[in-house]
């Protein structure tokens, strides 16, 4: 058959295609000339941050800048001994970086799988070249779900409405015929064109919004934000206690210069919790790493903590739950009407579609075109609509006009074939209702008077891994929502064949306002014939109810609901508009992807919280112990060598793998307030516990050795308090969490035991008196840490 031309222009007033000549496009001589221009598409694609800028995040950090001051003051006035806390910095800033050149590298390895291909015609010939080869002039075919990659004017359309709601806000799609203006950051709901590039590069509309939107980042997130406050109280609370310890040790204490300096130093340096932004960037990195190698593309790294906490997750039926394609299983001539003639009106309808959705694909299959008709009008499928259309003038030069669409949008309520289409429906099957329709489709309602001609019954192939996921989610407490734009009964079936259980409701019947809305949806489990608006309104209902959502999606109908969602995961095969607005996109197209990301967000914030507080605890307790050496006036306890051997033994190495463990909880909430309810008790206990041991030593000990002596026991008490509260952060217990515990305590042992060890660290335990009174502190001030973290549990448990 014939049918119009993709290139054709519409009338103002009637839909009718009028022909006009298709153009040719650039040659491949115009193309050279504009590239020797530099009339090109030169965006910037989309990146982690360079090489230099990543090493400039991980070293130029305000407390690196102090420590390393610290540093440089101790290798000129104390032992290399005293010195390590500085190689540790250089070697966790080391680390830092390379796993953030990691990320990197798997980021932009990924980006460039995803990215988009338009369709640019140059000589006469479509093909499909990167976003970065476009040039000034250059044809662009664009159809459903295509995002428009640069500023242009339209040449051709066919039925072409564009979605400009990611630039003006406004949800209606907006018709456009030749000589209107299509601008970068839009994409096509319906029909089809070609449109000339006008504007490149960095000229274009949306090029600033898009590189910023998809640039590598650590920033606005909880996680981020939280930490920088800890940070900002830290340094309020680290800049009086050391000046009071800079006064106390250098003009009170009657001791040597250099071990003045050295104990003041041994004061300051535990204050600054140095690791902690360090091993959120790494796990941050290696998150995206894990990832990358199953085939998710994070394109904002907030995105792993949002995952974290998901409560809802909305599911788009099809491309999620079912795969894309589709199966015609029967076809059902209403009212006598002959099966031979139906089928070739939905051959004919299946060949003017030039950008046919998977229904029309599987009718095609079935119903091959004859080519005996001629399109003459034609309306594309919308998901507003719930319908397509088309004019034909048959081999014996009569003109009839179709609709194909949804059953309960074509015919009015109680008609005879509704029955009939809900009975299939209850069976998982979709069914599509052709009639012949009175009107023209230019007419407000084009289906009015229609009458039904038969029905085109269609299996829809379920993803084998999607029960499991739905059972993954609801063990993990996350709710799933099916949200459809399909008969409700039908998606109600579905979900019920892959075990999802829960009231089905048509949102056609949904409450208008938000309030009740939101009501309706905590009720409800599956939903059918939503409009794409209806989707972004139910997004923020669920937000409004306190849920944090995150949505899925491939199809342009999601693009709204996946822009406002918490977190929006697309399908790599769906439409450039979701991939675009989506931090996540399943390139494999597998739902079953979907609980390894979350897995992964929820490993990273509840991994991160659980370390920072271990670098808090020896945050206040070395605030607090300097605090209480000023109002002493005594000499600081520690040297820097004594605090670097706890923090690498109760902090640093752990630290490490616990942020890497696995972790299934949901993260919660109030980050910073979590944080500190455990870290300022534990904090004050351990550094109380080790100043009265302190005391008691001075009280013990005399003669030569004394403040060394006292030392060691101060040590002891400290680090056998420091090792209870990684004992209680270690929690719930695994072989190989308790080995990493008693791992760090045979290490200690070992420093106490080896001679060597001893005189390097400084650290020999005298008498038997003193060291068994330091651990009797220690075991009183575990009990203490107990009971006031199982108190803050129950207050936290009541939240």
């Amino acid at each position: 058959m014939t049918h119009i031309d993709a290139g054709a222009e519409l009338d103002p007033v009637h839909p009718v295609a009028l022909p006009m000549t298709r153009s040719a496009g650039l040659t491949g001589a115009e193309v050279a000339e504009r590239v020797t221009r530099g009339q090109v598409n030169d965006v910037p694609v989309r990146s982690s941050r360079s090489l230099g800028g990543i090493v400039r995040a991980n070293v130029l950090t305000r407390f690196n800048a102090i420590i390393g001051v610290l540093w440089l003051i101790m290798l000129f006035v104390a032992p290399i001994q005293d010195s390590l806390f500085g190689f540790v910095i250089l070697a966790n800033t080391g680390i830092g970086i390379v796993q953030e050149w990691r990320a990197k590298q798997t980021l932009d390895s990924l980006a460039v799988i995803g990215e988009a291909r338009p369709t640019v015609r140059r000589d006469g010939t479509a093909a499909e070249v990167a976003t970065s080869e476009i040039v000034l002039d250059d044809l662009i075919e664009i159809g459903p779900g295509d995002k428009v990659v640069v500023d242009g004017v339209c040449v051709e359309a066919d039925g072409l409405e564009i979605d400009e709601s990611l630039l003006t806000g406004e949800a209606d799609p907006v018709v456009k015929r030749p000589g209107d203006a299509v601008m970068s950051g839009s994409f096509v709901v319906a029909g089809g064109g070609a449109f000339q590039a006008t504007k490149v590069g960095r000229e274009a509309y949306a090029a600033q919004l898009a590189e910023e939107a998809s640039r590598f980042t650590l920033v606005h997130s909880e996680l981020r934000t939280g930490i920088s406050t800890i940070l900002k109280y830290v340094t309020w609370m680290m800049v009086p206690a050391a000046v009071g310890l800079v006064v106390t040790q250098l003009v009170v204490q009657s001791h040597g210069f250099k071990d003045s300096i050295a104990r003041t130093v041994g004061g300051i340096v535990p204050m600054v919790p140095e690791g902690l932004v360090l091993l959120t960037s790494v796990a941050f990195a290696i998150g995206v790493i894990r990832l990358g190698r199953k085939q998710c593309l994070v394109q904002e790294l907030p995105a792993i903590e949002g995952l974290a906490r998901v409560d809802t997750v909305c599911l788009d039926k099809t491309g999620t739950l079912t795969e894309g394609g589709m199966d015609v299983t029967e076809l059902r001539p209403l009212d006598g009407a002959d099966e031979g003639y139906v089928r070739k009106v939905l051959g004919a309808l299946g060949e003017s579609d030039p950008r046919p959705n998977a229904s029309l694909k599987a009718i095609i299959d079935a119903c091959p075109d004859t080519e005996e008709w001629r399109c003459v009008e034609s309306v594309p499928f919308s998901s507003a609509r719930k319908y397509s259309g088309a004019a034909f003038s048959e081999a014996d030069g009569e003109i009839s006009t179709w609709l194909l669409g949804a059953p309960d949008v074509l015919l009015a309520d109680g008609d005879p074939a509704l029955a009939e289409t809900g009975r299939l429906n209850e069976q998982g099957l979709r069914v599509l209702l052709l009639t012949r329709a009175s009107r023209d489709l230019d007419d407000p309602e084009p289906a009015r008077g229609a009458r039904p001609t038969a029905l085109v019954v269609l299996e829809q192939r379920l993803r084998p891994d999607a029960a499991d996921t739905l059972r993954y989610f609801a063990d993990q407490n996350v709710r799933a929502k099916v949200i459809s734009g399909d008969n409700a009964v039908s998606v109600g079936a579905v979900a019920a064949k892959l075990g999802l259980d829960g009231t089905t409701v048509d949102a056609r019947h949904l409450p208008a306002d938000r309030a009740g809305m939101a009501d309706a949806l905590d009720r409800g489990t599956i939903f059918g014939r939503v409009t794409p608006r209806q989707k972004r309104d139910m997004v923020g209902a669920l937000q409004s109810h306190g849920h944090t959502v995150a949505m899925t999606g491939d199809g342009v109908n999601d693009v709204l609901a996946l822009k406002d969602s918490d977190i929006g995961v697309a399908m790599g095969s769906g439409s450039e508009a979701t991939r675009a607005v989506a931090q996540i996109v399943l390139l494999d197209n597998s739902f079953a992807s979907l609980p390894s990301v979350v897995g992964e967000g929820r490993r990273v914030i509840g991994n991160i919280t659980r370390v920072a507080t271990l670098f808090l605890v020896k945050t206040v307790y070395s605030v607090l112990l300097a605090v209480l050496v000023v109002c002493a006036q005594v000499a600081y306890p520690f040297l820097p060598r004594h605090l670097t051997l706890l923090s690498t033994l109760t902090i640093g190495v752990p630290a490490f793998f616990l942020a890497l463990a696995p972790n299934k909880e949901r993260a919660k909430p109030h980050f910073v307030r979590r944080v500190m309810r455990y870290s300022i008790p534990g904090g004050v206990v351990a550094g109380a516990a080790t100043f009265v041991t302190y005391l008691v030593a001075r009280d013990h000990y005399t003669g030569n050795g004394q403040l060394d002596a006292e030392t060691s026991a101060a040590t002891l008490t400290l680090f056998l308090v420091s090792m209870w509260i990684l004992a209680i952060i270690a929690r719930p217990y695994t072989w190989w969490r308790v080995t990493l515990v008693a791992a760090m305590g045979v290490a200690f042992l070992l420093v106490l035991a080896v001679p060597a060890l001893q005189g390097f660290f400084a650290l020999k335990l005298v008498g038997v008196t003193m060291p068994w009174t330091a651990v009797g502190i220690a075991v009183v001030a575990a009990a203490a840490l107990e009971f006031l973290w199982k108190w803050v549990d129950r207050r936290e448990a009541l939240r």
